[in-house]
């Protein structure tokens, strides 16, 4: 098993979207991770449908979506419709949380929840058999080109026992600080996919960094 890289479009050159991603996926990135946010639950703002459709039409990759917003049921009809695949929001910013990822699931995309640095792995353990993903943040969120959170690790291993006693065969992300310094150790204390952004996009070549981010997972430690 190799590592899922899903470069986060929060880094990227709009200006140069297209050979950019074209580039990521060239690298072998599996994903394309969208970050929407609203200013509220988050303090930015960022993407919505527009970007999806046009990452729609730039590539045929999964579009990873994460939303730090409030209210995200309010969103799932027209991202679905503007073709995301990954519909991944936070258990605190809405009520009704197994109804949500119910009708994200009904709409054909994976449903995810993500978790804050602190919020408590109890927020997805009782939703485990509704879920297609489970996201650790490692930063708190709302800005991109954030350190890893050393807790996080610590955190991935957890929710990675809490999978396995499961029988649960969910996505575990990480998002949030993840470079070639950082990567293997979260591959090691269980995750599967890593969001990264300005490790991908912030340098010359969005496919080399791809690259890079996948062989430092692949050395034994």
């Amino acid at each position: 098993m190799t590592a899922r890289i899903a470069p986060s479009v929060l880094s990227a050159d709009l200006g140069r979207l297209r050979e950019q991603v074209e580039r990521a996926v060239e690298g072998g990135a599996e994903w394309i991770h969208v970050d929407v946010m609203d200013g509220h639950f988050v303090p930015n703002l960022s993407f919505g449908a527009p970007i999806i459709r046009a990452l729609r039409r730039i590539t045929d990759r999964p579009l990873d979506v994460h939303l730090m917003v409030e209210h995200p049921e309010s969103y799932i009809a027209d991202y679905a419709d503007a073709g995301a695949n990954v519909f991944t929001f936070h258990p605190e910013a809405t009520v009704h949380v197994q109804r949500h990822l119910a009708a994200a699931r009904e709409r054909g995309m994976l449903a995810g929840l993500a978790l804050n640095p602190a919020s408590p792995l109890a927020l997805v353990e009782e939703a485990l058999d509704d879920l297609d993903l489970v996201l650790i943040m490692s930063v708190n969120p709302g800005y991109g080109g954030q350190s890893y959170l050393p807790q996080a690790s610590d955190k991935l291993r957890r929710t990675r026992a809490l999978l396995d006693r499961a029988g649960s065969r969910a996505v575990l992300e990480v998002d949030g600080g993840i470079t070639p310094e950082t990567i293997a150790e979260a591959w090691n204390a269980g995750a599967d996919t890593f969001v990264a952004g300005t490790a991908v996009f912030g340098g010359a070549d969005p496919a080399e960094a791809v690259r890079e981010l996948q062989r430092r997972c692949a050395v034994p430690v």
